[in-house]
């Protein structure tokens, strides 16, 4: 990577970047960035809401994060029934900021609230890239920024994928950048603090913000930030996941020590990062998105932790572009695009001035291309907003699963039963003989289930099932047989 970490070149005197000669960045009204984050905001939202409501959740994220959000709520421990009976999610990732979005849950207890919620982060976030670029870039160069960072691949797959805490961690690290970047070092450091709340791997980027305070010249500021991300990191991973966990350990060690079972030695982790196509595209349409000006940008930096991570991961999930891994990197990267290019204006060779000046053009055209292989783009068909015989079916077995009952189900219903019913994950609460087993038959089950009401009685052969209600490929049965006292 390219760093400019040379301030003599950004340094010039011109009239193209006049705010490092005066100190005064350049006018950026916040009534146009509104308007364009209030336009994101509901192209996120509906696209979001409309796969919620034709049942197209992608994973169990959404009704784990309602789970813990709906016992927050309620002033409980985070448990999280769909990880397994009384599981306290906070064994799981260290994610207490996700309680910020109680306030919300009580006037609207839906899951819908957490797909609302993460649009509006998201759009908020595109607020602070946008009107920072044209702050320190000028002219209109910032609305363009804004479009381009809001239609980029990491917030649309992360959009794609539903609710994820990390949608906490977008906006903040966009306050990060432009703090650094508007040289305010008090306020990098406060907005820096509560990423460690996020999820327990931010706190390394902590660190890595820490050593950029440092290399700017706040060297007592950085060290104790990078000491408190670093320190943060440690008492979450090896003490309180732990401690939290009943397993006692921290699970995800095992997605860069085990690979399908098989032990993988850190030596081979490490020399297997750039092993396969999947990463490298990752890479290169990670900083191509910037039409590679970010890499010009000391800011970069802070893409290695989460980058870092994932590379060394045996999981396939966390090396490309799809799902939500890349969305924290996207407020990072297009602020160091406006901080590369700001640098570039003020070279000496006249090829990278030239470039900086069409760079944001080129991004925006960038994004506006991507779009059409990007989620956004269903929102200009419409079958996206036709409800399918599916999607009725899957209506029908909900009204039939009454309100307050203990639910087994799979991903299909699952984000629709969470705010009033006690959900587990099918096959994961054994020996708990629950009310209700939902299923959808056209799950993908690695084996086909031909008799619903034996497969039933596989998961729990305590009790005894009968189907209630068929409609479709969805199957609902009620137990029959009285609940085990330890239910």
């Amino acid at each position: 990577m390219v760093l400019d970490l040379n301030q003599s070149e950004t340094d010039v005197p011109g009239e193209q970047a006049p705010e490092r000669a005066t100190g005064t960045p350049y006018p950026a009204p916040l009534r146009p960035y509104l308007i364009a984050a209030a336009v994101l905001c509901a192209l996120y939202f509906l696209y979001a809401y409309l796969r919620y409501s034709h049942f197209q959740s992608p994973s169990w994220d959404l009704g784990i994060f309602e789970q813990e959000v709906r016992a927050y709520a309620g002033f409980d421990a985070p448990v999280v029934d769909i990880k397994g009976p009384g599981y306290l999610i906070l064994g799981d990732h260290f994610s207490p900021l996700v309680a910020l979005l109680v306030p919300l849950y009580w006037i609207w207890p839906s899951a819908v609230a957490l797909i609302f919620a993460q649009a509006a982060l998201f759009a908020a976030s595109a607020v602070i890239v946008g009107r920072t670029a044209q702050q320190i870039l000028g002219g209109r160069t910032g609305l363009c920024v804004t479009v381009a960072y809001g239609l980029s691949w990491g917030l649309q797959e992360a959009v794609k994928a539903d609710f994820h805490e990390i949608a906490l961690a977008v906006p903040l690290l966009a306050l990060v950048c432009r703090a650094l970047l508007m040289e305010r070092w008090r306020a990098a450091v406060l907005w820096s603090l509560p990423l460690v709340l996020v999820k327990e791997d931010l706190g390394v980027t902590v660190a890595v913000a820490g050593g950029l305070l440092a290399l700017y010249g706040r060297r007592l500021q950085g060290f104790m930030l990078a000491a408190f991300g670093v320190s943060a990191f440690a008492l979450t991973v090896l003490v309180l996941i732990p401690a939290a966990s009943s397993a006692g350990s921290y699970d995800y060690w095992k997605k860069i020590e085990e690979n399908g079972g098989q032990e993988v030695p850190l030596l081979d982790s490490v020399l297997g990062v750039f092993d396969s196509s999947v990463k490298l595209e990752m890479l290169v349409f990670l900083v191509g998105i910037t039409a590679f000006m970010a890499l010009r940008s000391p800011l970069i930096l802070l893409v290695l932790p989460t980058l870092g991570w994932r590379l060394l991961s045996q999981d396939s999930n966390h090396w490309g572009m799809v799902w939500h891994y890349s969305a924290i990197l996207m407020p990072v990267v297009f602020l160091a695009m406006a901080d590369g290019i700001r640098r570039s204006r003020g070279s000496k060779r006249p090829w990278l001035v030239s470039y900086a000046n069409v760079a944001v053009p080129v991004a925006t055209a960038i994004a506006v291309a991507l779009t059409q292989h990007l989620p956004l783009r269903d929102l200009l068909r419409p079958e996206t907003y036709r409800a399918d015989a599916r999607t009725h079916a899957a209506e029908e077995a909900l009204e039939a699963i009454p309100v307050g009952a203990r639910v087994e189900t799979d991903i299909t219903l699952m984000a629709h039963l969470t705010g009033d019913r006690t959900v587990y994950w099918v096959g994961g609460a054994p020996g708990t003989a629950p009310d209700v087993i939902a299923i959808n038959l056209d799950f993908g089950w690695s084996r086909p289930i031909d008799d619903p009401v034996k497969y039933a009685g596989q998961l729990h052969p305590e009790a005894r099932y009968r189907i209630t209600r068929e409609a479709g490929s969805f199957v609902v049965m009620e137990r029959t047989a009285p609940a085990p006292e330890n239910s």
